[in-house]
């Protein structure tokens, strides 16, 4: 009889010891009302009247999302993404949050899956398809905003979603790329004309240096054979003016040195002509005319040379 109510004693203690694992707190009701709330490690509670009500992780757990929304220009578009959260801290207030503002987890993401959703199409209403794609950090960012105040009521903190793919409907998606391809069409474009435009402007100013370059190079030229032709020229009046000179002093008629230069330019042009027929007038008549007008310039030649 004895060993029996002791038996019955310790299996009524012993029914009061509990663990509560890493990561997690157990919470405890008395008739059904909140007790207290149980941290990891080995815990004792009233036998028979106090009863875990819940176990709650405080670890940060995750959850895939896939919806739909649709921008302002009526374009649908599929979102997959990842959302990360967790017990917002192991307060006694947080943990009765938790424990009590749902019927179970079940009901809890069903509501942040909803909450989240439409917090995502409530903002991607107000932008344009062509918008989205490039939004992924604002979506994020207005997400929390929105749902931060209320998951803290709920005992949760959102840490992060994470936008994995963003796609629209099929026709969406091949009247983006003809977009995409026509854009591109006319930067090629745009880009060719510039470079046909470039080549041209380069060309034009090569073009205008090398006629400056050759007409400066012509003037030069011409110059320099002016130079040479009236250097030329001055040395052949000095000469004549020399042999002239020299003819005078030994008693000879100067007509001399005129016939001579008649009849060389006469063999020169014999030599050189190539062929083209050339008309001179090789009448005596002709012949003196020539060698006054030679004497004349002779003349001319040897008064300017005396002046010098």
């Amino acid at each position: 009889m004895i060993y029996g109510i002791i038996a019955i004693v310790l299996v009524i203690i012993l029914s009061g010891i509990c663990t509560v694992r890493q990561g997690t707190v157990a919470v405890t009701t008395i008739f059904g009302k909140y007790n207290r709330t149980l941290h990891p490690g080995l815990n004792f509670k009233i036998p028979l009247i106090e009863k875990i009500f819940k176990r709650i992780s405080v670890q940060n757990r995750s959850s895939e999302l896939g919806f739909q929304a649709v921008t302002s220009d009526q374009a649908n578009v599929n979102f997959t993404a990842m959302l990360l959260y967790s017990v917002l801290n192991s307060d006694e207030n947080t943990i009765k949050n938790v424990a009590f503002k749902f019927v179970d987890d079940k009901n809890f993401m069903q509501a942040l899956v909803r909450s989240v959703e439409g917090t995502v199409r409530s903002y991607v209403a107000t932008k344009k398809q062509a918008e989205i794609l490039s939004l992924r950090r604002e979506i994020v960012e207005a997400v929390k905003d929105q749902l931060d105040k209320t998951l803290e009521e709920w005992g949760y903190h959102l840490i992060d979603l994470q936008i994995n793919d963003i796609t629209f409907d099929e026709e969406v998606m091949r009247s983006m790329a003809k977009v995409v391809a026509s854009n591109n069409l006319k930067a090629a474009a745009e880009n060719e004309g510039q470079a046909l435009l470039i080549t041209k402007t380069k060309a034009a100013e090569a073009e205008g240096n090398a006629i400056k370059i050759a007409a400066q190079a012509e003037k030069e030229a011409a110059k320099l054979r002016g130079e040479g032709i009236a250097l030329f020229r001055q040395e052949v009046a000095k000469g004549m003016a020399n042999a002239a000179k020299e003819m005078e002093d030994a008693s000879l008629s100067a007509n001399f040195i005129l016939f001579s230069m008649w009849a060389e330019a006469i063999k020169n042009f014999a030599q050189e002509g190539k062929g083209n027929v050339i008309f001179l007038d090789g009448s005596v008549e002709g012949m003196q005319k020539t060698l006054k007008e030679l004497m004349a310039m002779s003349q001319l030649n040897h008064s300017k040379h005396t002046n010098n």
